[in-house]
């Protein structure tokens, strides 16, 4: 017995059994995957008969959309044209009263014209009597006088105007710039305002000494440095041209080693300008 059973089993297990088993197997696994083909196309057949279905049925719905839309816009473009008709109507109407209305108006207002023309006629020529008469009575405003600075004190300069050009200076032992010129006088000396004016100030500068400052017109100043004295003015008071105003020292901080000398200053606008352009 067990021979014979070992015998069955070799028989089995030998190669054309295999290829035999194999492909049947594969006959039923494409026969399975057929089905399932058949069966999904199916389905899909279905689906695409009911979507066609549902555009006609879209179609339907557009085409009565599309009448009760042309059968409204036909009833609106009545209506539309009955009331264009109506606006016309009154618009003639309202027009033929405008008509009537400015006609009215026009002549009065022709007739409000004659009479204002009449009026400015009169009021011009009373108008251009009393100006006549007003400019023969006005009389020219007298000129401007022209500032003439004199020289404060009589002496030569011996330091010039210097804005620019920088100059050594004795006592400082540097080069530094200038805002006046210094003429040379004696102590003593009395100085006099170089035009008509008012004293502005009168104070001890930590750089120029004893200063007095003028206000003339045309916002120009003329200060005059290094004093002695100021005895003769007072701040406030008016000065006429040629007037004394006080003495020439040697106070000036920043000059102490010069010789003697007033130091003296012109302004314009509050700026300061060469005094040997405006000294005549």
């Amino acid at each position: 017995m067990r021979r014979e059973n070992r015998r069955q089993n070799s028989q089995i297990k030998t190669p054309t059994d295999k290829i035999i088993l194999y492909a049947g197997i594969g006959v039923a696994i494409l026969a399975v995957i057929v089905f399932a083909l058949f069966m999904y196309s199916k389905n899909l057949n279905d689906d695409m008969k009911n979507g066609a279905m549902s555009l006609e049925q879209m179609a339907n719905m557009a085409n009565n959309n599309t009448q009760n839309t042309e059968s409204a816009s036909t009833e609106m473009g009545k209506s539309v044209e009955e009331a264009e008709k109506d606006i016309k109507i009154t618009s003639n109407e309202n027009t033929n009263n405008t008509a009537s209305t400015n006609n009215t108006t026009n002549a009065t207002n022709t007739t409000n014209i004659t009479k204002n023309n009449t009026t400015n006629t009169t009021k011009a020529k009373q108008s251009n009597t009393t100006n006549v008469t007003t400019n023969a009575k006005t009389t020219e405003p007298e000129a401007k006088k022209e500032l003439a600075f004199q020289k404060p004190v009589e002496g030569d300069i011996v330091r010039e105007y210097a804005k620019e050009n920088l100059i050594y200076s004795a006592t400082l032992e540097e080069w530094t710039t200038h805002m006046g010129i210094d003429i040379k006088a004696e102590k003593t000396t009395v100085v006099k305002a170089a035009e008509a004016g008012t004293i502005k100030s009168i104070k001890n500068d930590p750089r120029y000494g004893l200063t007095i400052v003028i206000q003339h017109e045309d916002n120009f100043q003329t200060v005059y440095a290094n004093l002695l004295t100021s005895e003769f003015v007072v701040e406030g008071e008016k000065v006429e041209k040629g007037q004394s105003i006080g003495t020439v020292g040697n106070t000036a901080v920043f000059e102490i080693a010069d010789e003697s000398h007033l130091h003296f200053e012109v302004l314009k606008d509050a700026l300061p300008v060469d005094p040997s352009i405006y000294i005549k």
